[in-house]
């Protein structure tokens, strides 16, 4: 059995999970949630998450050990302690119990329920790209990246920066910072994506 976290660290760790993305704490305060300080430092000391602090907000993003971590909290069977004084946390364990049983029964791993996706090719990854792109600007047009990855569910940050960086690079793609800095939100700035030195926060792509 998983190693028990917090229950902030463990509501977190899960929420992670079903979103399938890395996540900042603005994302994250959707949810009525929060990782930082102690609770953060103690999952990126176990290598569950990875955190990004050269960006504001930091980015979180769950490892492959968190991932396995979530699969293996299905089967914990009751919360972590302190006993939670709220029913739903003991409901909530029998649903995770179920979905556990699921999984066995049907030799599911947690990504074919949820959003997470692991080892895709560069080229998967570019498809994934230009698709999203398409479905929020014509040919030529400038799309905000924050709303891209909105539409990347499941892929690695990592993956799409890597990727976005080679495209730029060959010129298959134009990058470009927000001019209106005012206009940026916290979501925005996370989104952004790092080249010669430059946060970049729009997208164009032309017609192949």
């Amino acid at each position: 059995m998983a190693d028990r976290l917090g229950h902030n660290q463990t509501a977190v760790m899960l929420t992670m999970m079903v979103l399938g993305r890395a996540a900042t704490n603005t994302d994250l305060k959707a949810y009525g949630l929060t990782l930082d300080g102690v609770d953060r430092r103690g999952l990126n000391d176990r290598d569950l998450v990875e955190t990004d602090t050269q960006r504001r907000p930091y980015v979180h993003a769950l490892t492959k050990a968190g991932l396995d971590w979530c699969r293996e909290e299905f089967a914990a069977g009751v919360p972590p302690r302190p006993a939670p004084r709220s029913t739903f946390g003991p409901a909530l364990y029998v649903v995770l119990a179920g979905l556990d049983q699921y999984l066995r029964r049907q030799k599911l791993a947690v990504t074919d329920v949820f959003g997470v996706e692991v080892d895709l090719t560069p080229d998967e990854v570019e498809g994934r790209i230009r698709a999203a792109y398409a479905t929020l600007a014509d040919p030529g047009e400038w799309a905000g990246l924050a709303e891209l990855r909105s539409l990347l569910v499941g892929v690695d940050r990592s993956a799409v920066d890597e990727v976005l960086k080679d495209l730029s690079r060959r010129r298959a793609i134009d990058l470009a910072p927000e001019s209106n800095r005012k206009t940026l939100t916290d979501t925005d700035r996370a989104a952004a994506v790092k080249v010669g030195g430059e946060d970049n926060h729009l997208i164009s792509i032309e017609a192949p």
